[in-house]
């Protein structure tokens, strides 16, 4: 068990995805609430880009398919999306089916004292949208 001298402290965790279509899924998150807040692109070609909401960001990155184009993403990998409150995670959900996402599981007050619902981006990726219900 690490002391709290060995502890390293970590501000943020920025996940970066391989996706299978980058432009359904940015789409998919500026649907979420997401903005596009850097592009990466090679002789005019878009591959990849860092998706902003609030403080919180995720990468995505185009599969460039040299592992194959059967190769499955998004198994076991779960993406948790702090919201700021319980009312703005109904709001995202909200947002999100305005915008023809099927939700996985519509929001809901869970037992480990949060209200959250779920989603599976294009390629595969489960997202967890939560907030801390106050005590």
């Amino acid at each position: 068990m690490a002391t709290a001298r060995e502890a390293v402290q970590i501000s943020a965790i920025v996940p970066s995805l391989t996706v299978d279509d980058l432009q359904k899924s940015i789409a998919f998150y500026e649907a979420l609430g997401f903005t596009v807040d850097e592009r990466w692109e090679d002789q005019g070609t878009l591959l990849g880009v860092m998706m902003r909401a609030g403080k919180g960001q995720i990468g995505l990155n185009q599969d460039d398919w040299k592992k194959g184009r059967d190769r499955k993403k998004g198994i076991g990998v779960r993406v948790s999306l702090s919201a700021p409150t319980p009312n703005s995670v109904d709001e995202i959900a909200a947002r999100a089916k305005n915008a023809g996402i099927t939700l996985r599981s519509k929001p809901q007050d869970t037992e480990w004292e949060s209200r959250a619902f779920e989603v599976v981006d294009p390629t595969g990726f489960l997202l967890t949208v939560y907030s801390e219900t106050p005590a």
